[in-house]
């Protein structure tokens, strides 16, 4: 099934969001105030819980079924020296993560999560958005519709995460087209370029901002004018996960870069998420403000490949773990005046 036929019925989907249960919000809350607890002593726990149970639209939410979501693609503008590795490093990534060898690999078998590994097109980089658009109308949709066929209704939880070597160079773009600010407000090390790569970051991304300044600001065309595939991928994941009220893991800066178009045209797009962590990656602090979100973590992770957002299921873990296992004051005979 594709969730997205059309550009109008992404534009559609993201126009009109679902809401969370209100009467399993309330309920939640209930169970909170009859743990045998002081109220609100376990701060965050409290709040992860209550946000599952609105968006599972179950008072004891549980983590039965939950998947991390990686989403790999290749970038034109690699071309102008941005990033510390070649792009054939993300074809052979892909490769590792098949073969069980990365990060998330072996964080997401820690956090309980199933890994799904989507390469979309790594013989067929997108176009160098520093001299057009990144991608066709017709490949942005494709990529759209690649993440959102990753979702399924069962889903307790998602994670979302990328891999595409350069990547970061387009999260800038489409930050910076999305919330305003210069290049360099965006721009960061990513893999680790020194000085002089970041000034080359900045001049791609201040070149992609002039080229494409004439075109319509909608979430589709940013993303399809300096995204990537798997950049986009990733929105398409957000949106159908929002359909099917599927909460969701936020993992870094590209992750959340990804949203950063569809927040522009809705804000709303994140009340179904939660920002795993704040990366070592500069902007990353400024988008999550941006986008209204609070981090669970935050540990100088950089990495990428959705590892701060699994590191983060963990913690999701521990907050439905308390919600649905302590005993209320009246099981456990407790006086409720504590």
């Amino acid at each position: 099934m594709t969730a997205f036929a059309s550009i109008a019925a992404f534009e559609a989907a993201l126009a009109d969001l679902a809401r969370p249960d209100a009467a399993a919000i309330a309920q939640a809350r209930e169970r909170q105030a009859v743990l045998t607890k002081p109220a609100g002593s376990l701060g965050r726990l409290e709040d992860i819980a209550i946000f599952l149970a609105g968006w599972q639209g179950r008072p004891r939410p549980r983590i039965d079924k939950a998947r991390a979501a990686i989403f790999a693609g290749n970038h034109g503008f690699t071309v102008h020296g941005v990033s510390a590795f070649p792009p054939s490093v993300t074809a052979q990534m892909v490769a590792n993560f098949e073969a069980g060898g990365a990060a998330i690999n072996a964080l997401s078998g820690a956090a309980g999560l199933e890994l799904k590994v989507v390469a979309l097109d790594l013989d067929r980089p997108t176009a160098d958005f520093a001299a057009a658009a990144a991608m066709s109308a017709t490949d942005c949709l494709d990529a759209l519709n690649a993440g959102a066929g990753a979702v399924e209704s069962d889903l307790d939880l998602l994670v979302v995460g990328e891999m595409g070597i350069g990547n970061s160079t387009a999260a800038a773009a489409l930050c910076a087209r999305s919330f305003g600010g210069s290049a360099a407000d965006w721009v960061g090390p990513g893999t680790g370029v020194d000085a002089e790569g970041i000034g080359r970051k900045i001049k791609v991304v201040e070149r992609a901002l002039e080229i494409h300044g004439y075109a319509a600001n909608s979430a589709f065309e940013t993303l399809r004018r300096v995204g990537g595939r798997e950049i986009a991928a990733i929105a398409g994941a957000v949106l159908r996960a929002r359909q099917l009220g599927v909460p969701v893991v936020l993992d870094g800066f590209i992750s959340c870069s990804a949203i950063a178009p569809l927040a522009a045209d809705n804000p709303a797009i994140t009340d179904h998420c939660l920002a795993g962590h704040c990366s070592a990656e500069p902007g990353h602090a400024r988008l999550l403000a941006k986008l209204g979100l609070e981090p669970l973590l935050s540990l100088g992770m950089r990495l990428g490949e959705g590892s701060g957002a699994a590191v983060a299921a963990g913690v999701i873990r521990t907050a439905l773990a308390a919600h649905n296992q302590m005993a209320t004051f009246a099981e456990a005979a407790v006086s409720a005046s504590l």
